[in-house]
């Protein structure tokens, strides 16, 4: 079973993916994560041949056998991987990485290209949408001590790197169902896309 999730930064989808992956059995994969992972090699100074990920059963990230998954969500690292995402060779990397993962375990695994690139031969796909202003109050309320301004800011930074880059840019897949979030609880975006998924698994 591969169910894909996608869609801009802080629209909700680690919170959904977890959700959905625990009610359908699935490994839950955060490919954004992977990014910040290679960032973070590249501060330490590892080169891209040198960096090895895995994904556990429980979704830590191990980073050359190191557990990093509580170091990556930092203002630094969402800058710092949104740029690493647009380097052709991290790209390629990953997306070979993210694949295998797939083909190995029922995985619900979402990020900004996965249903369009990286698994279009989903089962299930399912693209998040809220406003920058909305994400950016979510990033807040999810972080002590950030500014809501520059966080909305650096939301819009990223969206406008994301949307135009040249590989992979972010746009939902053609057979992807949207859902704004802007005015749903978490409960009720959760509850829309395990309907959406059991409906399209009940067709394949």
């Amino acid at each position: 079973m591969k169910i894909t999730i996608d869609g801009p930064a802080a629209s909700g989808k680690s919170s959904v993916g977890r959700a959905l992956a625990k009610h359908f059995g699935c490994r839950f994969v955060e490919t954004g994560k992977m990014y910040r992972a290679v960032a973070l090699a590249y501060e330490r100074g590892v080169p891209l041949r040198e960096i090895e990920i895995e994904v556990s059963q429980d979704g830590r990230l191990l980073l050359n056998g190191e557990d990093v998954s509580d170091k990556l969500h930092t203002p630094e690292m969402d800058q710092a991987s949104s740029r690493v995402a647009v380097l052709p060779e991290v790209r390629e990397h990953l997306v070979d990485l993210q694949r295998r993962i797939a083909d190995q375990a029922d995985v619900v695994m979402e990020g900004r290209d996965i249903g369009t690139v990286v698994l279009p031969d989903a089962d299930a796909k399912i693209f998040l949408r809220a406003s920058a202003e909305e994400r950016a109050r979510r990033r807040v309320g999810e972080r002590e001590g950030m500014d809501f301004e520059a966080t909305l800011s650096e939301i819009r930074i990223r969206d406008h790197r994301d949307s135009n880059r040249a590989i992979a840019p972010l746009n939902a897949a053609t057979d992807a169902h949207i859902i704004d979030t802007d005015r749903k609880t978490l409960t009720e975006v959760i509850s829309e896309a395990t309907d959406v998924i059991k409906e399209r698994l009940g067709k394949r």
